[in-house]
């Protein structure tokens, strides 16, 4: 077996049931899927069960334990020569596989990831969110653009790894936030080869709504200095210009008492984007760096709701 679709799952059965329809249309034939509901109260069974005979794949039911641990659950039982990890919100396009395929012929790699884009239908919010996920001007285009302001790290929405590895590394650590940076960051310490594959790239449906994706960010900004502390060295120059924007925009408010028209420069950034995740990093920068308190995240009973 060449390649393993590792696919966790919470409670969103509709999504399962569009990435595997995208599955069965993929030109490369030669790959297992295994999807794990991570203690769902809406399982995903029927859905799967409905695509049996359509594709090899297998179903698992396991406590809730997050995703890291969830798609651990998976490689564990995976057969391929390299394990790829998707997110439910994910549907392929019909040359993803094959894409994948062309490149490791191409030149060897031990792991691998590839951006995502928005769908001609999705709304409007969903590709709002992407381009905030993917634009240059927000991310440094650090999640997979050609143009980037730092090396690429692999995301879980869409990534590759050579299951040898996978295992040599222990799989993804117990993170509920980050957790696919610090793999990624774990890979580039091991040694080994990782690559951005641009044709391997994924339609990101992302259902979420503004203040779903507030708390994302918020999240994601505590991951960073969670992750500072652990790996030192990770932690660069565009990651701070979030908080930098955020402390920016307490200074123009209060100029705005005396020069109104500096208001309109508000217009010009994406708000909840960098203020989500500048206060995010500024809260747990002052939590983990000035108190000393031990690795936290936020949101975690209602994130989902």
């Amino acid at each position: 077996m060449r390649y393993s679709f590792i696919i966790p799952v919470y409670n969103r059965p509709e999504e399962v049931d569009e990435l595997l329809n995208s599955l069965t249309r993929q030109t490369n034939k030669n790959f297992e899927v295994l999807v794990v509901e991570d203690g769902s109260s809406v399982p995903c069974k029927e859905v799967v069960d409905n695509y049996a005979d359509r594709l090899d794949i297998c179903y698992y039911f396991k406590s809730n334990s997050g995703p890291g641990q969830t798609r651990n659950y998976g490689a564990e039982r995976g057969h391929g020569e390299y394990l790829i990890i998707l997110d439910s919100d994910c549907i392929l396009p019909e040359g993803y596989l094959a894409a994948v395929e062309s490149e490791l012929q191409q030149q060897k790699a031990d792991a691998f990831g590839g951006p995502d884009r928005a769908h001609d239908s999705f709304t409007n919010i969903q590709k709002a969110i992407n381009y905030a996920m993917t634009s240059f001007f927000t991310t440094g285009g650090i999640r997979g653009g050609k143009k980037k302001m730092d090396k690429f790290y692999p995301r879980s929405f869409n990534m590759g790894v050579r299951a040898e590895v996978y295992k040599a590394l222990g799989g993804f650590s117990k993170m509920r936030f980050g957790e696919d940076i610090d793999f990624s960051i774990r890979i580039f310490q091991g040694g080994y080869a990782c690559r951005l594959f641009p044709e391997a790239w994924v339609w990101h449906k992302r259902r979420t709504d503004l203040k779903k994706f507030f708390k994302q960010v918020h999240n994601s900004g505590i991951a960073r200095i969670n992750l500072y502390k652990k790996y030192p060295k990770s932690l660069k120059v565009v990651h701070l210009l979030p908080a930098l924007f955020t402390i920016g925009i307490v200074f123009l408010l209060l100029y705005s008492l005396v020069c109104s028209w500096s208001l309109s420069l508000l217009l010009l950034f994406a708000f909840i984007q960098l203020i989500g995740y500048g206060t995010g990093f500024l809260r747990a920068w002052w939590k983990r760096c000035v108190l000393g308190k031990n690795e936290f995240a936020a949101f975690e009973k209602n994130f989902y709701k």
